[in-house]
């Protein structure tokens, strides 16, 4: 696996990526890392990828809740992530962090890397073409957990019970996850141990981000 080779921002606000499988524990620690920065007064962005846009297509959910793929090449649908992703970044991501803003971002463009990678298409190198576009996070978290537990937590929200989940994939992800992560430099958290401490972890590494930023702009 190559690493990605993204862009500096040189903005005033911080970027925050966070990724992982369904049912890591993203939304959870995102919305109390987000409380716990307002009550700190800081400006705070909450955005997701891919858009509203993508995740209502006819393509999307085919590839999210059915097991038949036929009608489609899973490239297409890589392609219309990562443009969504790249008009993203553009035009709600950096006017934030231009604000001066801490942008916090449900999975980033290595969502789509490993997406891609996991359903095989491991020699495809226009993927790293345009990550080159996009700009690198300031903290990329990559929320780690045992498949089983994911999808278990996934299973217990009522409105997914009955939702496919194309288990092999799954741990294909969890894998593809875990060597981004290392190529990338980006930052591992465990989410299988106690809420607390995974929160623990994570607000440290933010702080400790939020330490040398404000020695920056002294």
């Amino acid at each position: 696996m190559k690493q990605l080779h993204m862009k500096p921002h040189h903005a005033p606000g911080l970027l925050l990526t966070f990724c992982g499988l369904d049912g890591c524990g993203k939304t959870t620690m995102i919305r109390r890392l987000a409380d716990d920065l307002q009550k700190d007064g800081y400006g705070i962005c909450l955005t997701k990828q891919p858009t509203d846009a993508v995740r209502g297509s006819g393509i999307f959910r085919t590839y999210m809740d059915q097991p038949d793929h036929e009608r489609y090449e899973y490239r297409s649908l890589s392609l219309l992530a990562a443009g969504d992703r790249v008009q993203h970044v553009s035009k709600v991501i950096l006017p934030e962090l231009a604000q001066g803003k801490i942008v916090l971002c449900d999975r980033y463009f290595y969502s789509c890397l490993a997406n891609l990678r996991a359903r095989g298409y491991t020699e495809d190198r226009w993927i790293y073409e345009i990550g080159g576009s996009l700009i690198r996070p300031d903290v990329s978290f990559f929320f780690d957990i045992p498949v089983e537990m994911a999808v278990g937590r996934v299973r217990a929200r009522p409105e997914e019970r009955d939702r496919y989940i194309d288990m092999a994939l799954q741990y294909r992800l969890a894998r593809e996850y875990r060597e981004i992560c290392r190529v990338n430099g980006g930052v591992s958290v465990p989410t299988d141990i106690p809420l607390e401490e995974t929160y623990r972890l994570v607000k440290e590494k933010v702080t400790e981000r939020l330490g040398k930023q404000d020695e920056k702009q002294a």
